[in-house]
């Protein structure tokens, strides 16, 4: 506990008036402050994903070498790190500070242009080469978010033969699998995943080669609650649009009293490659009495996406 208190204070969240190593109101507090932050869902219990998350970003580009390791190295210097490149026309993926073989590609191709070693380490001597070229380019728009602009302008405007995943980590099993059916009757191509574990999830979807995800999970309030990837510097432009799209469909129905929309970095957003929304909706009762319902509004706003899948 002393760790986290320590943690969280480097990182700006004070914890005053509570003996260190105990997990009071203050600590609460703290942690509350992280995970919005963050982009974390919000519960005060430094649980695995706020743990992990707290040890990312303590991490400053030049605290550590950076390379492909399996597992693979994750912190917020690694996201720094494929900011640069993509701005500088490198493509290392989408910025979701996690060292995977794009971002040793990307790395690589800028030491050959920049005539230092290619070694796919980013080191001091690779370091010093992104702070001579990148100074002005931080701002500039990744490679990562054109090519995602590029694939959804360039794909059919139809719901016909799309790809789609639709996943639930529990409780959601017949809602997933009626937007599945949903979908496919309108022609898409579809997967419904079951599993309790979102990376689980991800790396499916990722094998899949889906074009969109769409998370489906209950919160215990009435209403409805749309994410999609957003960190520090970067934001899932697809994402942001069936996120917007599928809230406007679900708050037009009478059974959806409230909602929200917030860019979140929780594992199944973070770690899929293609647009990805998680759409919270409760409280259950609702959702078992509307399952229908439901799955013909996502399918609308599916299909309202694939016809404009960024605003014009």
């Amino acid at each position: 506990m002393r760790d986290v208190q320590r943690r969280l204070a480097s990182l700006g969240f004070e914890i005053a008036g509570e003996a260190p190593g105990s997990y009071g109101s203050a600590t609460e507090r703290a942690v509350r402050g992280f995970q919005s932050a963050r982009g974390l869902r919000v519960d005060g219990v430094c649980g695995l994903q706020t743990w992990a998350s707290l040890v990312e970003a303590g991490f400053r580009r030049g605290d550590r070498l950076l390379y492909l390791a399996v597992p693979m190295l994750r912190g917020d210097d690694v996201a720094e790190l494929q900011q640069d490149l993509g701005a500088l026309g490198f493509d290392a993926g989408r910025v979701d500070g996690i060292f995977g073989p794009r971002t040793k590609d990307a790395l690589e191709q800028f030491q050959r242009n920049t005539a230092i070693t290619v070694d796919g380490v980013c080191g001091p001597d690779t370091i010093a080469a992104l702070h001579r070229v990148a100074r002005g380019a931080g701002a500039a728009p990744t490679v990562a978010v054109v090519r995602e602009m590029e694939a959804m302008r360039d794909a059919p405007h139809r719901l016909e033969s799309r790809r789609f995943c639709i996943g639930e980590t529990g409780g959601l099993g017949a809602l997933a699998d009626a937007v599945g059916r949903s979908l496919t009757d309108a022609g898409a191509v579809v997967v419904v995943l079951h599993h309790p574990d979102e990376s689980v999830q991800a790396e499916e979807a990722n094998s899949f080669r889906a074009e969109a995800f769409l998370g489906l999970a209950i919160r215990p309030e009435p209403g409805c609650a749309i994410s999609f990837y957003a960190a520090a510097a970067f934001e899932s432009i697809g994402g942001r649009r069936l996120a917007e799209l599928a809230l406007e469909e679900l708050t037009a129905q009478t059974f959806v009293s409230t909602g929200s929309m917030a860019g979140m970095r929780v594992p199944i957003l973070r770690e899929t490659r293609m647009p990805a929304v998680l759409c919270e909706v409760g409280p259950a009762t609702v959702v078992v009495e509307h399952t229908g319902d439901l799955a013909r509004t996502l399918t609308r706003a599916f299909s309202r996406w694939v016809e404009a899948p960024a605003e014009r």
